[in-house]
């Protein structure tokens, strides 16, 4: 037997959010709707999926909203760091994203050590732009001055 069914969050090899798909009894009975995958394809599941996408899209915006808030203090903040050198301006070890991190909590901003998008270790003097990746679309830059002791 053959039941209609709403999918109410993505489903791999099945379909997206809001789509009415056929899918097999025991499919739907024992999988779909016990884990809140699915529900039966009722104007009722209609209304509670768009109330469900319309409160998603208002947490959404306000994530946005709060990134970039962070991303302005974010780029007007800088970084200034002092390493140990040997004389010829070669650095004792090197600058991650931890001791970004920690120069930036002094400043009174907050962010996730994961946050920051660099390539490497930074190992040597000078000035550099440190990528933030604050959200999936807000991404904004912290100048770090690397100076000696």
């Amino acid at each position: 037997m053959v039941m209609e069914v709403m999918l109410m969050s993505d489903v791999a090899e099945l379909g997206t959010e809001g789509q009415i798909v056929n899918v097999s009894d025991g499919y739907a009975r024992n999988y779909l709707l016990p884990r809140k995958l699915a529900a039966p394809a009722t104007e009722a599941a209609k209304k509670r999926l768009a109330k469900k996408q319309k409160e998603r899209e208002v947490s959404r915006k306000m994530e946005i909203d709060a990134a970039k808030v962070m991303a302005e203090k974010i780029a007007n903040a800088s970084c200034t760091l002092t390493v140990k050198t040997a004389g010829t301006e070669k650095m004792y070890g090197s600058v991650t994203a931890a001791d970004i991190v920690a120069s930036l909590k002094e400043q009174g901003i907050e962010i996730d050590k994961h946050m920051i998008k660099m390539d490497a270790p930074l190992k040597e003097l000078g000035v550099f732009n440190v990528k933030v990746s604050l959200h999936p679309e807000v991404e904004s830059s912290v100048k770090v001055w690397i100076v000696e002791e």
